[in-house]
């Protein structure tokens, strides 16, 4: 470390908080997204165009979309997302993490183009396609950065500014959608869709003035550049050839013990395959939770189930995900946990969709249960921003293996996103009344899959809390069982010995030092 108490303050690290902050604009381009979308579907001047009429009281507002169509609009964005981050390891083996954002930014700029000036079904699902090629990107890639760049210190604080982010960014997609939507003609769409351009703009910008990542440079064998980005991104006088040195022994260790740097080396051996097997799950646990198709489908969700002014009523729902992410904030840095957040957040979302869907089914469509419906979806979304989302995506990023972080962190986000496009694929069959009309009622599937993700979290994730990279790589070699890595010592290196146990080491080699030279005192006397 530096040596001085005052460059440990967040001030000091003020160069990796810029950069870390230029990445958190790619998962606010995505909430900005995720969040406009569901109330597209939602609004006459959309469903003029793309969808048919429909009257009331089947159809609250007097149109409506086919199953089909709602389908694809919500999950071809995920599918592309899908197809994107499953060949992230390979795009990054030859680009690193700010070309392929780069490359992101263009696609998405490109999508949209196609999206704002189509009145064509099939160019829109090829508009939704792109941008979801480009959200893989973007959601991929810049946790990768923040992972690979950020002390041990800081990586959850900065993975929660991420969540924080994408729930910004939901958070505007819905307050524009709300601003816009009784506009009776395109505009009330193509003014939402126009938020689209801004982000890309912005990080192409940024990502000029911050370095690549470090760990991926040593691992290109380009130690000298991997040194230089440290040296930025790390306080004055950090002794970043000390870490730069650990990074590189590490990567080196890790591939004496592997056959390579591919995809299959994922699953050759036990330990990169467990590792592989742990982030997959770990990130999967958002789709378990059933959050995919509240956050997709809100607008329209609570349309059919006749709240009271459902597009006002998703902003507070998306301001209560906020507040969480703020709160968690707080906490992460001092508390943290993996598992005991994720386990509590999986358990509440799923016990709050279960009493959504008993609430309906006992009595559909009245205004009280309209309210019940919102109040609980609120507590839904706190519960998931604030002890899933978050935690999600840091375990899955913290488990794999140093050489193989691309490839394993790739494949955690494509199946993520899968499950996520399954989801949003499947939603509207169970919701549309053109389909089977559940509404609420699909809470009912999403309450035992919260409580089968809890258990696989209680039996098989690890805590990795406060811990660096190199020693969750330590944990792993030495093959612990989740249970142990919290109370683990990792003895690789002196300078993770806190400073009571390095006094302590020192106090002893100094008595032994005494004890010696007091017994050859001795022993020279007793020969006189």
């Amino acid at each position: 470390m530096s040596g001085t108490g005052h460059k440990e303050s967040w001030t000091a690290h003020w160069r990796l908080f810029l950069a870390c902050g230029v990445m958190t604009l790619s998962p606010f381009q995505y909430g900005i997204d995720f969040g406009m979308i569901g109330g597209l579907q939602a609004m006459v001047g959309f469903l003029e165009i793309f969808g048919y009429q429909c009257a009331p009281p089947k159809c609250p507002t007097g149109w409506n979309l086919t199953p089909v169509r709602q389908q694809l609009i919500s999950s071809l964005m995920t599918l592309g997302a899908f197809l994107s981050s499953g060949f992230a390891g390979v795009a990054a083996t030859k680009f690193g993490r700010r070309a392929c954002l780069g490359l992101a930014c263009i696609l998405c700029i490109i999508a949209n183009i196609i999206m704002m000036t189509t009145t064509s079904i099939g160019a829109l699902y090829v508009g939704r396609l792109l941008i979801g090629l480009a959200n893989g990107y973007f959601m991929t890639f810049s946790q990768l950065y923040i992972q690979e760049s950020s002390t041990a210190k800081y990586r959850g604080l900065f993975l929660t500014l991420f969540q924080f982010f994408t729930s910004f960014g939901t958070l505007i997609g819905t307050i524009v959608d709300w601003a816009t939507a009784k506009r009776p003609d395109k505009s009330s769409y193509l003014i939402p869709l126009g938020l689209i351009y801004v982000v890309p703009v912005f990080l192409l910008i940024g990502m000029f003035f911050i370095p690549e990542s470090p760990r991926w440079l040593i691992l290109q064998d380009r130690y000298e550049e991997g040194v230089k980005s440290l040296t930025w991104l790390r306080p004055d006088g950090f002794d970043a050839s000390g870490e730069a040195s650990g990074i590189q022994a590490a990567i080196d260790r890790e591939k004496e013990l592997s056959s390579g740097i591919g995809p299959l080396d994922m699953i050759k051996n036990p330990v990169d395959r467990r590792r592989t097997i742990l982030a997959v799950c770990a990130v999967t646990l958002q789709a378990a939770s059933g959050s995919m198709f509240i956050i997709a489908y809100k607008a329209y969700f609570f349309t059919m189930a006749k709240v009271a002014n459902p597009f006002a009523m998703t902003n507070v729902l998306s301001c209560m995900g906020l507040i969480a992410i703020i709160l968690n904030s707080l906490i992460i840095i001092k508390f943290g946990r993996r598992r005991v957040l994720l386990m509590t957040g999986l358990l509440c979302c799923g016990v709050l969709q279960l009493i959504i869907a008993i609430v309906y089914t006992k009595e559909p469509g009245t205004k009280s249960t309209g309210n019940v419906i919102v109040a609980l979806s609120c507590l839904y979304l706190f519960s998931y921003n604030g002890m899933i989302a978050t935690y999600a995506w840091l375990a899955g990023g913290e488990l794999p293996t140093q050489r193989l972080r691309s490839y394993t962190f790739g494949l955690a986000a494509a199946v993520g996103f899968f499950f996520a496009w399954l989801t949003t694929f499947t939603a509207p069959y169970f919701i549309n009344p053109a389909s089977l009309a559940w509404g609420p009622k699909y809470g009912y599937i999403w309450f035992p899959s919260c409580l089968i993700a809890a258990a696989w979290v209680f039996f098989f994730l690890p805590e990795v809390k406060n811990r660096t990279l190199e020693e969750i790589d330590e944990m792993f070699e030495a093959r612990l069982p989740a249970r142990k890595f919290k109370t683990y010592k990792c003895v690789g290196v002196l300078r993770d010995l806190d400073k009571e146990a390095r006094r302590s080491v020192e106090h002893e080699k100094e008595v032994q030092v005494l004890q010696s030279e007091k017994m050859e005192a001795e022993t020279a006397v007793a020969k006189e």
